[in-house]
């Protein structure tokens, strides 16, 4: 078995490539086993947009909903039966790395219905059967880590429920999930219990420079999602040297890792590895769309490891300030449009069910 080199030399830095995609397609054809196999791939993330055109663009799945139509499923339901089907599948294809890496890493992630962004209590509740129901000790839920859901990524990880914060823009929006994922192991450790509950905080990248695209001067060109994931990087080195953080990970806690999301470049005119090279650091994951994935096993190339002290980000972020943009604003902004954008494609994708429901039942 022969391992690509670029994707390889990534694991050498300390990063972990996962693939943010997923389809039945993927599962049956053998192709994620090969991603496994040749490119190093040792984790899989899935949000609604991906199941949402997995549904729409094949018919890959009418068997089981036609099945599942049989039993009374119906709308949100029959597509958590359907994804669980899938999310089972490639955990199972992960488990050895899991095993390997002794749950460091291995992992698969499904997200709570993105409706509940904002509904603390609910997240809770839907976070932990969504769990119960995977059966997969390497299975992540995602949980956004808007205001609403940072107390929710506290419960879940006290209630031994491993986490994927995800729609992350910021350092500060990190630091605040890194804070819940701490005071849930906190309260385990209080309470007698295994401090050992994973969990990942997906920062989003290329968001950034197509929000600013056009609106700064050329040398700031496509450097914005970069300085904020190498800003971020220092933070999450700064809190894995705080004494509270070293105390849980004393006790037999492994700390939650960063992971770098939204890695695929938009603009056609940027190097199409660009964030991924950018951002290659220990002790953090990269899942990228297949795309870049592609694209870097094909000619990505491992440059200098990201900065521990951030490099240079202080010095762009001060400039893209200066040109006249509010990042705090920006990135607030930014995951309001995220949570919004999840939940246009969640019901959408219920749409496609419901259609693909009559279509097959009649």
């Amino acid at each position: 078995m022969s391992h690509n080199p670029a994707t390889a030399a990534l694991h050498a830095v300390g990063q972990s490539l996962w693939l943010d995609n997923i389809t039945r397609a993927l599962l049956d054809s053998g192709t994620l086993q090969r991603y496994v196999d040749e490119l190093s791939v040792t984790g899989l993330t899935s949000n609604p947009t991906i199941f949402d055109q997995a549904l729409k663009g094949s018919a890959d799945y009418d068997a089981d909903i036609r099945k599942l139509l049989t039993q009374g499923r119906s709308g949100e339901a029959l597509f958590f039966d359907l994804a669980l089907a899938d999310i089972g599948r490639a955990a199972d294809l992960f488990r050895p790395v899991h095993q390997r890496t002794r749950g460091v890493d291995g992992w698969v992630s499904l997200e709570v219905s993105p409706l509940l962004a904002y509904d603390t209590a609910t997240t809770i509740k839907v976070a932990r059967e969504l769990h119960a129901r995977a059966a997969r000790p390497n299975l992540f839920i995602k949980i956004p880590g808007t205001a609403e859901g940072l107390p929710a990524i506290e419960e879940a990880i006290f209630a031994g429920v491993p986490v994927n914060v995800t729609l992350l823009l910021s350092t500060a929006h990190y630091q605040a999930a890194a804070e819940a994922w701490l005071r849930g192991i906190e309260r385990r450790l209080a309470a007698g219990l295994s401090p050992d509950v994973a969990s990942v905080a997906s920062l989003f990248i290329s968001r950034w420079d197509v929000a600013v695209s056009g609106k700064l001067p050329a040398e700031l060109n496509m450097k914005l999602g970069i300085a904020v994931g190498q800003q971020t990087y220092k933070a999450y080195g700064d809190f894995l040297a705080t004494p509270r953080c070293r105390r849980v990970m004393n006790e037999g806690a492994v700390p939650q890792r960063l992971l770098l999301a939204s890695t695929g470049t938009k603009d056609p005119k940027a190097s199409d590895t660009l964030y991924v090279e950018a951002l290659a650091a220990p002790f953090t994951v990269n899942t990228m769309p297949e795309g870049t994935l592609k694209a870097w096993a094909d000619h990505g190339r491992v440059g200098a490891p990201t900065p521990a002290d951030g490099g240079d980000c202080e010095v762009v972020l001060d400039s893209v300030r200066h040109a006249g943009i509010d990042l705090d604003a920006l990135a607030a902004r930014l995951q309001t449009e995220g949570a919004a954008a999840f939940v246009a494609s969640w019901h959408e994708l219920l749409g496609v069910i419901a259609a693909k429901s009559s279509t097959l039942s009649a």
